[in-house]
């Protein structure tokens, strides 16, 4: 289809659809659900979806959805659209219609605005499919539980990603003006994984440090050390990060404590360098503790792996963008530590996840994600309607695209 063809249908689906998915937003909005409890927004999804003529599968859990697009006979390329559905347990600060009903439930990561566009890219795509103009299909994507960082690999579990070609997927970016696309090859968000270390010892007096094993220095020494034993033994390019969010020992200032906990998080860049890092942080924390004659048990959580965006994916999706929103709209974003279920099928099949802009542009205020004051400029949704409609189709007719070269960190 030529670009102005395919401009012009998305405009026309734009113009009659622009409200209600305003309204489907703003009604999620109101609604939010936490991570698998999100059985309102799946049925609402459910049946938007059947009124097109769609299919829809809910997934064994209950929330979250998967439907295709297409002709199930086609042998032409399966293109995904991730969205996910949960939302943060944060109450809603904002003073506006569309305010959570819910105490202590909030879309202050923008999934309402990614599921209403997969939602809308769908809709338009139905069309596309009905008029002969898709040779392949698309799979819809409605995960739940993101935020737990489960939903993922339930979608992979109930066969969500089975034969598909390529993903796409987009994620709401408050320092990004309305109408900008961010994209960026190879690693775009991080592993973010969480350790406990509990320290134990025989604990003793503070006057006779030398007859017992005085462990909150051992504790401090495993606090301080282990991160800077890191950054000397993985490649610095792989930005392997460990932070300590909490340190708790001992209850008398001349009693050495016989037990003492930190947790903290581990944040990477790097496939390989996430992969090896729960032995080298165990071989790192035992030499520590065994100086000091104190046992240290290191328990490891993994979340998410890298997102690591493939070139070929992401040097499509950045045509795309160009192709009708045109080549002002697209910027290159920055790294981040942090952490995002996307990873998960990227580990398994070729895909790119973009940020959209979301800021009213010239505004003065700069809403971060997680916040409870957070809200979007609403016409992102049409940006991001156009840009993973347009993608898809490039993807299922098999747009050629030269791929950009790995940056610093990517898989090879």
């Amino acid at each position: 289809m030529p670009n102005d063809a395919l401009r012009a249908d998305l405009g026309s689906f734009l113009t009659a659809h622009d409200a209600e998915l305003i309204d489907f937003r703003r009604d999620m909005h109101a609604h939010p659900e936490l991570g698998y409890h999100e059985h309102r927004a799946t049925r609402r999804i459910a049946l938007r979806l059947a009124a097109a003529g769609l299919r829809p599968m809910i997934l064994p859990k209950g929330t979250g959805l998967i439907a295709d697009i297409g002709d199930r006979r086609d042998s032409g390329p399966l293109v995904a659209l991730r969205a996910d559905l949960d939302a943060l347990p944060l109450s809603d600060e904002k003073q506006v219609p569309y305010r959570s009903t819910v105490p202590n439930a909030c879309h202050a990561c923008g999934h309402d605005v990614h599921t209403t566009i997969v939602l809308g890219a769908g809709l338009f795509l139905a069309q596309q499919a009905a008029a002969g103009r898709l040779p392949g299909r698309v799979r819809l994507i409605f995960q739940p539980a993101e935020e737990v960082a489960g939903g993922a690999l339930d979608v992979m579990a109930a066969g969500g990603i089975a034969s598909v070609d390529r993903i796409f997927g987009l994620h709401c970016d408050p320092r990004l003006d309305a109408g900008k696309v961010g994209v960026r090859s190879g690693p775009i968000t991080a592993a973010c994984d969480r350790i406990t270390v509990r320290v134990t010892g025989p604990g003793g007096h503070t006057a006779r440090p030398h007859l017992t094993a005085d462990l909150v220095y051992a504790l401090g020494k495993i606090v301080t050390e282990l991160p800077a034993a890191l950054s000397r033994r993985v490649d610095p390019r792989s930005s392997l990060s460990l932070v300590w969010g909490r340190v708790s020992a001992g209850t008398g200032a001349n009693s050495i404590p016989d037990d003492g906990v930190v947790e903290g998080t581990v944040r990477c860049l790097d496939d390989k360098a996430w992969h090896e890092a729960p032995d080298l942080l165990k071989a790192l924390i035992e030499s520590v503790a065994s100086a000091y004659g104190v046992i240290a048990d290191l328990a490891y959580q993994r979340s998410v792996p890298p997102t690591v965006n493939e070139p070929s994916s992401t040097a499509l999706l950045s045509a795309a963008a160009e192709r009708v929103l045109g080549p002002e709209a697209v910027t290159t974003t920055q790294q981040s530590l942090g952490g995002e279920d996307f990873a998960w099928y990227l580990e398994s099949i070729p895909g790119s996840l973009a940020r959209l802009g979301t800021r009213v542009p010239g505004s003065g205020q700069d809403f971060d994600i997680h916040q409870p004051a957070f809200d979007v400029d609403e016409r992102a949704i049409g940006i991001g309607v156009r840009l993973l409609a347009a993608a898809a189709l490039a993807a299922v007719r098999g747009s050629s695209v030269a791929p950009e070269p790995l940056s610093d960190g990517a898989r090879a």
